[in-house]
């Protein structure tokens, strides 16, 4: 009876870490995806608001969840206390929820590449090279997309079979 016990939990742990584990694969495309929307917003912030930065993330803070969320309000309390340049600020907010994301090493290349533009400029060019950052990111998430579908599933039942393998071999 113990032993059925025990081959159940192995199963249910290794499952459980492949679903967690698929998770990020699946979390990835959508975070991107809330990214693209925020720097829209932040776009809209700049050229049509003229809100100052620290006030223009702390909305985008509200409006969105998750990571982004967190990843705004952070880069907006270190421009707000610190008074630090904002590349400086958009770095150290980047990193500090970096464990919350789902974001591969390219998209915090993007990101982190978008951080050295972005309060350096004029509203015009400011526009352009978020445009830009848009449209990296909208590559990175047609890559995350493809590798959601070709890997998500397989994880999944590389968890099962992994706990289905430890069981036999303990038995």
């Amino acid at each position: 009876m113990m032993k059925w016990i025990g081959a159940f939990v192995i199963i249910a742990a290794t499952t459980s870490g492949g679903f967690l584990w698929a998770k990020r694969y699946s979390d990835r495309p959508k975070q991107l995806r809330q990214l693209k929307a925020a720097l829209q917003a932040l776009e809209a912030e700049i050229m049509y608001g003229m809100t100052p930065l620290a006030e223009a993330s702390e909305h985008l803070a509200g409006q969105f969840s998750g990571p982004v969320s967190a990843f705004f309000h952070q880069f907006s309390i270190i421009l707000q206390e610190d008074g630090s340049k904002v590349q400086e600020a958009w770095d150290e907010s980047l990193s500090r929820v970096r464990h919350q994301t789902a974001f591969g090493k390219g998209d915090r290349e993007v990101i982190l590449q978008f951080g050295t533009t972005l309060g350096r400029h004029d509203r015009n060019h400011q526009q352009k090279h978020i445009r830009l950052t848009i449209s990296h990111l909208e590559r990175e998430e047609a890559e995350a997309r493809d590798a959601q579908q070709r890997n998500e599933k397989m994880i999944k039942s590389l968890g099962f079979l992994a706990g289905l393998l430890i069981v036999l071999l303990l038995m």
